[in-house]
């Protein structure tokens, strides 16, 4: 199981995911500085990305990493270079992947489709048996197995099953990376996503049924199904009016969830101490784009200012896609349970804002 950190890259969940022995997935340098510092093994962890620079790669050898995915021959070039020069991991080869994209497309929006044949990832079906036999002939690498990812927010297994059977025709491997995109509910009007049983479940009997034996080691990689049902944002109301619409302003928006303006995202919302509510609102956050609408049909019980707004399900890529638009200092992330709760990330500050200026 390998969390994909880019789903929420805090290093308070990070290590909370490393303590219950998980793997983890960064497809960046800071990605893997963050992985580092929250305490996840260099072995347990599995480096991506579809443009790796040097410093990346060379990062990824010197930390001696579980796994680096190669996604293109450039990269293969470059990591034979660096190996080349001394910057090996020196434990019997530097154990990588080879990314294929199956050709396989699930049922998402499209800016979230990754399998299919037109891909920005990995390599075509037509070229994977060439990376596969380069990388055999690259001193100082361990050909591992392949990987694939087919998209994410998938609600169905039928794609998981048909990317494994395409995988499994391009040979015999200890490894067999299928990816993440196990989806996650978001509104309770919604259907539920197939379980983690469910979804292990199909991989492995599917994996069994193309020859690929119980001695081999299978790597999933959810984020979102992890983390997205974990975590809710809570906002405060500053401003309620109508005029075709009834406008609920809060004191946030797209600087804290952009998946609503990038993908259409769908939400729900709820007046934190008045759930169930029947009047129709618009809930938009306080930035300035007529695009920044948090929930488009919000049903709210009589919300008013000062009220706190509570929108479930944002523990994945809410944090990771936060930005200071229109100066707007980013929110806390506040641990709870059973009671109880602490802050793990501060709230940002004015002065966060200029810290990095250079005057």
């Amino acid at each position: 199981m390998v969390f994909a950190s880019k789903a929420f890259p805090c290093t308070a969940v990070l290590a909370l995911l490393a303590q219950e022995g998980l793997w983890c997935d960064v497809a960046t340098g800071g990605e893997l500085h963050l992985a580092l510092r929250a305490g996840f093994r260099p072995e347990r962890i599995v480096v991506h990305g579809n443009a790796k620079s040097e410093g990346e790669l060379r990062m990824a050898l010197r930390h001696r990493v579980g796994l680096i995915v190669l996604d293109n021959f450039d990269e293969l070039h470059r990591l034979e270079r660096l190996l080349g020069e001394g910057a090996s991991a020196d434990r019997g080869g530097q154990p990588v992947l080879v990314r294929v994209t199956p050709g396989v497309r699930g049922d998402t929006h499209e800016k979230i489709s990754t399998g299919q044949a037109d891909s920005k990832f990995g390599f075509a079906m037509a070229e994977a048996r060439e990376a596969l036999a380069r990388v055999q002939s690259v001193a100082g690498l361990a050909l591992a197995g392949v990987h694939a990812h087919i998209g994410s927010q998938l609600m169905e297994l039928a794609p998981f099953r048909a990317a494994v059977a395409e995988l499994a025709g391009l040979g015999d491997f200890p490894v067999w990376d299928f990816g993440g995109g196990l989806g996650a509910r978001y509104a309770s009007t919604e259907p539920p996503p197939p379980t983690a049983e469910e979804w292990v479940g199909a991989i492995v009997t599917a994996a069994r049924a193309h020859g690929i034996g119980p001695d081999r080691r299978l790597l999933v990689e959810p984020g979102r199904a992890i983390s997205a049902n974990a975590g809710v944002t809570l906002y405060t109301v500053e401003s309620v009016k109508r005029n075709v619409s009834r406008w609920v302003a809060v004191d946030g928006g797209m600087s804290d969830n952009l998946r609503p303006m990038l993908y259409g995202s769908v939400y729900e919302a709820h007046v934190a101490d008045r759930f169930g509510g029947s009047g129709e609102y618009v809930l938009v956050g306080k930035h300035c784009e007529s695009g920044d609408v948090i929930v488009r049909e919000a049903l709210l019980d009589d919300p008013r200012p000062g009220d706190v707004i509570v929108t479930p399900a944002t523990g994945a890529y809410g944090y990771a896609m936060a930005s200071n638009y229109n100066g707007l200092p980013r929110p806390p992330v506040i641990f709870c349970r059973d009671g109880d709760a602490r802050v793990v990330v501060r709230r940002e500050s004015f002065e966060d804002l200029t810290a990095r200026d250079v005057l």
